[in-house]
């Protein structure tokens, strides 16, 4: 009898599409398989952060800005984290639910939005402009912030493990400044977190 040669393709790497109130993000993942019930996983990702009292308005051009907005700010988190498959003997092969968390060190970069400008004028009357720096330009100008965050979630994936990985999870970031960083002028943000919507895409090997 000839033997089998099958191996498990226990390890995956793919990339991730971020959804929240502050828009779209980006990621990668690494994911290795453990058991039939434990993964672990290792995931970068980068998206916007905004304030809550941000509000967008246009001048009379059509050109975007939010009043009073000092600082754009882009978070990165690195995150490595374990899943638990669930309901693997009561649910077919092609639906596989889990719980997941994960801790790791989070970025938060810093970049100013506007500059604020004050002109006096006669009795005292005074005029503030806000003038948007350019995204771009104002990369250079950033500055990096480090704090520790984690997350929590559940999700699933999808269709027979054929050398491709596919599924949807629902995450609730904790990403916490004790000192708080300015987006808002004369506001601080102390918490970067908040509910994603993850799509995953990846390869099996």
């Amino acid at each position: 009898l000839q033997k089998s040669v099958y191996k498990p393709m226990l390890n995956a790497w793919g990339f991730d599409i971020l959804i929240s109130n502050n828009g779209f993000g980006a990621g990668i993942f690494y994911r290795r398989e453990f058991s039939d019930d434990f993964a672990g996983f290792v995931n970068l990702a980068i998206s916007d952060v905004k304030d809550d009292a941000e509000f967008e308005r246009y001048d009379p051009y059509g050109n975007s800005i939010v009043p009073y907005k000092k600082n754009r700010l882009m978070l990165l988190p690195l995150v490595a984290g374990i899943q638990y498959r669930v309901f693997r003997d009561d649910i077919v092969d092609n639906f596989r639910p889990y719980f997941t968390a994960g801790i790791g060190p989070s970025m938060v970069f810093v970049a100013p939005y506007a500059t604020k400008e004050v002109t006096s004028g006669p009795g005292g009357f005074t005029l503030t402009q806000y003038n948007q720096v350019e995204f771009f330009s104002s990369l250079k100008y950033g500055q990096a912030k480090y704090t520790l965050g984690g997350f929590i979630g559940l999700g699933a994936y999808f269709g027979m493990e054929k050398g491709s990985l596919s599924g949807i999870n629902m995450r609730y970031y904790f990403v916490p400044f004790s000192n708080g960083i300015e987006v808002m002028e004369g506001g601080y943000m102390k918490n970067f977190g908040g509910f994603y919507i993850t799509l995953n895409f990846g390869s099996l090997y």
